[in-house]
């Protein structure tokens, strides 16, 4: 499996992510090949779509006010995290724990990285219309069969450091389903189901780093996925069959 970041210019607020990805891979001469897949850092998707908030137009709500002193953020941050997530489940100082978009986000996955100074950044509104879009595009561009999985990067409980999550996709199966597979002794996996979509992502910000390396997009070839030709929703399970919030919430 090949791994090949992709250098663009400073992507901006209404500027085409795919004809700037397109134009940044003539220069290097690069061509997609059949079943090649697209990485996007979320942060360059929701830049593209407008999804950048400077923080002085932001008018902070008395509950905002009251929540960034209880977690020490910026009031105007914390009004941005109550209208961006679906609920506020708690936090440490300067981050807030959300579920946003039906996922465990920090801080409704608001970031001041890579946005000009006094600025944050938004997911992007629907990742998974956006991936969809993208892909279109592409496939008409080059003429051959391609995906496209929009990442961002997240901690682990109790674990120290980012892995990648995919927030939507387009072109494969997001997480595919092991069980019934026998293992080295011949035992057949009864729960086991491979996140691939988040895997790709964890690989590809490898390449993209998390800082000013201007890679905001990684092309993945090679990779022994099933590729689907519709638009594949990523998997959630319900709280009571997680097993951080079951743990937590299952009476004992």
């Amino acid at each position: 499996m090949q791994l090949i970041g992709i250098k663009t210019p400073l992507i901006l607020p209404g500027d085409d992510i795919t004809a700037v990805l397109c134009d940044a891979m003539k220069q290097a001469g690069m061509t997609p090949q059949e079943n090649d897949i697209f990485i996007f850092a979320e942060s360059a998707v929701a830049t593209a779509e407008g999804r950048v908030v400077d923080l002085e137009d932001v008018i902070a709500s008395e509950e905002a006010k009251e929540l960034s002193t209880l977690y020490q953020n910026d009031p105007r941050k914390m009004e941005l995290i109550l209208r961006e997530s679906d609920e506020i489940i708690g936090g440490i100082q300067g981050v807030v724990v959300t579920i946003t978009k039906g996922v465990l986000s920090p801080s409704a996955g608001i970031d001041t990285s890579n946005v000009p100074e006094g600025c944050v950044s938004l997911l992007p509104r629907d990742p998974k219309k956006s991936a969809s879009l993208i892909r279109e595009k592409l496939m008409s561009e080059y003429g051959c069969n391609l995906a496209v999985i929009i990442g961002d990067s997240r901690t682990q409980p109790l674990r120290l450091g980012c892995v990648g999550i995919a927030l939507g996709c387009a072109g494969i199966e997001p997480v595919e389903d092991a069980r019934g597979r026998r293992d080295l002794f011949g035992k057949p996996l009864r729960i086991t189901r491979c996140a691939t979509a988040d895997n790709l992502v964890s690989a590809a910000q490898l390449v993209m780093g998390e800082a000013g390396e201007s890679i905001p997009v990684v092309l993945i070839r090679g990779a022994d996925i099933r590729f689907t030709d519709g638009n594949m929703d990523i998997p959630q399970i319900p709280r009571e069959e997680c097993l951080y919030f079951g743990c937590f919430t299952v009476p004992r």
